[in-house]
């Protein structure tokens, strides 16, 4: 069987209701480290379902690098060598402890597959060009990690929100953002392929940390002043789907919102 056999094998395969126990890491423990894990789907949370479902505590068990929201929509989550962050409204980044939860979140263990030196003055949009160009087909997931300095970086955040929630294109309208010049830092998420289009975010979704753990935010742009990209193909996809009596449960996710999507990711 080839690795895209594999792969979409894996897709169809490797679903995991949640139903508020600790899920079963067995996958990870057999040396499945090439798996993109994910909490509840994209669409769930576009359409304001914000209650966190799952403890940091187990969600560390798949992963040591991702990135998502927490509980009320209350941040950005940074996942980071094991560690995790979320930076808030205020643009501060706050250590999370493990029974803090997740509405939706996305974690690898990151192992490095490719490596290369990126170009001083890349913007964003130029460096999307680039990886696409790079990597080996387009129907895979990567989780990608840019470490180095950057002329300039805009990221934003989100306010917690309260019941009953709005919708995530409406939070976002009013989001507060953050420049930052010369900074160094940590770009840290995942580039998704086309056909998980209302499951997670297709393309490019990353988050930023600066190199003193203290700001950051979900990435708008940036601008290279001298930094490196890592690459880490990912084989299998495992979606941790929330469990009887959540917001989940009574959602309609047969609406198109692709279209807020791109809105809420811009």
């Amino acid at each position: 069987m080839s690795k895209y056999q594999y792969c979409l094998l894996s897709l169809l395969a490797l679903l995991l209701v949640f139903t508020g126990c600790s899920a079963d890491n067995s996958l990870i423990d057999a040396g499945e480290r090439d798996t993109l894990v994910q909490v509840s789907t994209f669409d769930a949370l576009l359409a304001g379902n914000y209650d966190g479902v799952t403890e940091m505590g187990d969600l560390r068990k798949y992963g040591d690098f991702g990135i998502g929201t927490l509980d009320g929509l209350d941040g950005e989550l940074i996942v980071l060598d094991g560690k995790f962050y979320d930076v808030r409204a205020d643009g501060v980044a706050y250590a999370v402890t493990d029974t803090t939860t997740t509405p939706f979140a996305s974690v690898t263990f990151f192992d490095i597959d490719r490596e290369e030196t990126l170009a001083s003055g890349l913007s964003f949009a130029d460096f999307q060009t680039m990886l696409d160009k790079m990597l080996p087909t387009d129907n895979l997931f990567y989780a990608i990690k840019i470490e180095g300095t950057f002329s300039y970086v805009k990221t934003r955040s989100v306010p917690a929100q309260e019941k009953p929630y709005p919708p995530l294109a409406e939070v976002t309208q009013n989001q507060p953002t953050f420049e930052f010049h010369d900074i160094s830092g940590t770009i840290v998420g995942f580039r998704c392929p086309p056909y998980v289009t209302g499951i997670n975010v297709t393309g490019y979704h990353l988050h930023f940390l600066t190199a003193d753990k203290q700001a950051g935010g979900h990435l708008l742009d940036f601008t290279v002043a001298h930094a490196k990209v890592m690459v880490d193909n990912t084989y299998q996809f495992l979606m941790l789907l929330p469990g009887e009596g959540s917001d989940f449960y009574k959602e309609d996710l047969s609406v198109d919102r692709q279209g807020e999507a791109e809105q809420v990711e811009k």
